[in-house]
């Protein structure tokens, strides 16, 4: 790919072009995702952070530099994806004490009642949010996140090539984040 052929694109992708998308998505999906699977050592987050990524950069491209390589741009994005990702991972640790001095450290998942409601809640806000996308983006929401799909089994689910679902699946989170991001403005 010539710098010519990826600036080009990166202008064309800055006015909403869903080939420009597609071609950056394509040049650089290998090199983010190998990044992040060698820091993650699991395929599925991997993915999901190099999604994020991709989202996230998409999102942000009007402030991208063009004095520093593309690539380098998108591999600082998900280094800091995935720094929240691990600060998020930790969950809270209880201390016990046993008689010889010994400390063990005990994660504590159970939500509590307040968390159980404050879920339901969240759930059912979000659900209303999504059933405000076109039916296309519903559906590969659904497989992904509430069906838990792989984005292999996805592609077997939809009959269609992976690229087109990883695309899908970014425009279809960029959409709900803008309808979430507008119902919270008009509160």
């Amino acid at each position: 790919m010539s710098k010519e052929e990826l600036q080009n694109n990166i202008i064309k992708a800055r006015t909403g072009n869903q080939n420009a998308y597609k071609y950056l998505l394509n040049a650089f999906w290998v090199s983010v995702y190998n990044f992040l699977l060698n820091k993650t050592k699991n395929e599925d987050e991997a993915e999901d952070i190099t999604i994020k990524t991709f989202a996230k950069a998409f999102d942000k491209l009007t402030i991208y530099n063009e004095g520093y390589a593309f690539k380098t741009w998108l591999i600082t994005i998900s280094k800091n994806i995935y720094i929240d990702h691990l600060r998020q991972q930790k969950a809270e640790t209880i201390s016990i004490h046993k008689d010889d001095n010994s400390i063990f450290d005990i994660q504590d998942s159970t939500p509590s009642i307040e968390d159980k409601i404050i879920t339901a809640q969240n759930l059912t806000q979000l659900l209303s949010y999504i059933k405000k996308l076109k039916p296309h983006y519903q559906e590969i929401i659904q497989l992904r996140y509430f069906q838990e799909m792989t984005y292999k089994e996805i592609t077997q689910e939809l009959s269609e090539p992976m690229n087109n679902v990883k695309v899908k699946l970014l425009r279809a989170r960029k959409l709900l984040a803008e309808i979430i991001r507008n119902s919270n403005f008009k509160k």
